[in-house]
């Protein structure tokens, strides 16, 4: 899987962000007792397997996260299809596959980020009834990086209330 992981990065222009290993992905979602994720994967159908070819076309990993307001949600982290394999339904079938385990899981949503110059994403959610929040509602996500995490901590006395 750590080839189409690294694809991805390629393909969002961020192939220097890449940090996690085949062991970290073995761990967390695959040997722990309450994986961290789910990962849904694409395998290349009798026709498409050629000698040493890919073993996957395409993967969308997603995991559980909460609402407040709305209870248990899920979190579409990335789908990424093999760029010769797009345009095939592989995306089709794994967003599908997505809503259906969304649905199954008794979530109040699916959601996910997309960057804001990836036209195709954008057009194949949209087309799929997927609303742009950002538009829609005016929500920003943003993110705290280790430094400033580490930064924040260092700044304040701890309050003793955060559990792990």
């Amino acid at each position: 899987m750590t080839t189409p992981c690294r694809e991805l990065a390629d393909y969002e222009k961020l192939p220097d962000q890449v940090r996690n290993t085949v062991e970290g992905l073995r761990r967390d979602g695959f040997e722990e007792p309450s994986p961290l994720f789910r990962c849904l994967v694409a395998e290349p159908t009798d026709g498409d397997v050629k000698v040493n070819g890919p073993a996957l076309v395409g993967f969308a990993l997603c995991y559980i996260t909460y609402s407040t307001w709305k209870g248990r949600a899920l979190y579409m982290e990335d789908l990424y299809v093999m760029p010769q394999y797009r345009g095939k339904g592989v995306g089709s079938q794994l967003l599908t596959a997505v809503a259906e385990m969304c649905l199954s899981l008794g979530c109040c949503h699916l959601q996910f980020s997309v960057l804001d110059w990836n036209d195709l994403a954008i057009s194949f959610y949209h087309s799929r009834g997927a609303k742009d929040l950002s538009q829609a509602e005016g929500w920003r996500m943003f993110r705290l990086l280790p430094d400033d995490l580490h930064r924040m901590v260092s700044a304040h006395p701890k309050s003793g209330t955060a559990e792990p």
